[in-house]
């Protein structure tokens, strides 16, 4: 049954991702706040001030939220955030992603004091999920997502992916 199985991740319908773009968001985010070492890592959060979603299908003015970013001894950020945003129709959405952002150390100390760096010398990537009231948008509350990210000196900008 494995040999199935297998043949099936590498053939068939399981072999590949389809993707769609659903918009672009570029985050306005207040300096990070160290809360210090704990027993999993160095705790910061992150507060996320407002900024822009851009997308064909989606429009509208992030309102807030907030990042708890976890930097682990092995030099990786794993990101948890919350944040809302209201489309130019009205409609109020909730957005929640997992993330990880990583890289050569040079590269990552460059980002950290706010340099401009080249996205694709490190990694970072998140995993949104969305909810929404009945409307015109609550196809998003069954759409997974992911999201390329970059981070500039004042705040990240992400493409927003729908996995089909």
């Amino acid at each position: 049954m494995s040999t199935d199985l297998a043949k099936l991740a590498i053939s068939g319908p399981l072999s590949s991702v389809s993707t769609r773009h659903l918009f672009t968001m570029r985050l306005e985010v207040l300096p990070i706040l160290t809360v210090g070492q704990t027993p999993h890592g160095l705790r910061r959060i992150g507060i996320v001030k407002g900024g822009t979603i851009e997308g064909e299908r989606i429009r509208g003015t992030v309102l807030g939220g907030n990042d708890w970013q976890l930097a682990r001894p092995d030099g990786s950020l794993t990101l948890d955030v919350r944040l809302a945003f209201e489309t130019d129709q009205g409609t109020l959405v909730t957005m929640a992603y997992r993330g990880l952002r990583h890289g050569p150390p040079d590269v990552i100390q460059r980002l950290e004091r706010g340099e401009s760096v080249d996205p694709a010398s490190y990694y970072f990537r998140i995993a949104p999920t969305f909810e929404v009231g009945d409307g015109d948008l609550s196809w998003l509350n069954g759409v997974q997502a992911v999201g390329l990210g970059h981070r500039f000196p004042d705040g990240p900008v992400y493409s927003v992916f729908e996995v089909l």
